[in-house]
């Protein structure tokens, strides 16, 4: 009994980081911009950390480059786009695409985007 429940403590705790690090990758991204426009591209996800990373996206010629978060199934960005300051809040979907809401400081709206993995 005391081995069993060693083992299940143990899994309990190394399946959060695991969740926190699958979230590293390549992905395609597929957006609308305030005005409803689409834009499309691809975005580079670097861990940091168990729950901390670097994400930065390429859009037809933009770059943008943020610091990035996980908890749970929240996965949040802030970023810089030109001189203006992002921020991003996804949704983590059992597929692993993140589905979010995207919006820059000082400005009405906000912008959709889905990051699919490659």
């Amino acid at each position: 009994m005391n081995k069993l429940l060693a083992t299940a403590l143990f899994c309990a705790l190394t399946a959060v980081p695991a969740a926190a690090q699958s979230i590293g990758g390549s992905y395609d991204v597929a957006g609308t911009n305030f005005d409803g426009s689409p834009y499309s591209g691809t975005a580079e996800i670097t861990l940091t950390s168990e729950t901390t990373c670097i994400i930065e996206w390429s859009t037809g010629s933009t770059t943008s480059e943020g610091i990035c978060m996980r908890n749970d199934s929240a996965f949040a960005a802030g970023y810089v786009l030109g001189n203006e300051i992002g921020l991003v809040v996804y949704k983590v979907m059992p597929d692993g695409s993140l589905h979010g809401l995207w919006t820059l400081a000082g400005r009405d709206g906000n912008g959709t985007e889905v990051l699919t993995p490659r």
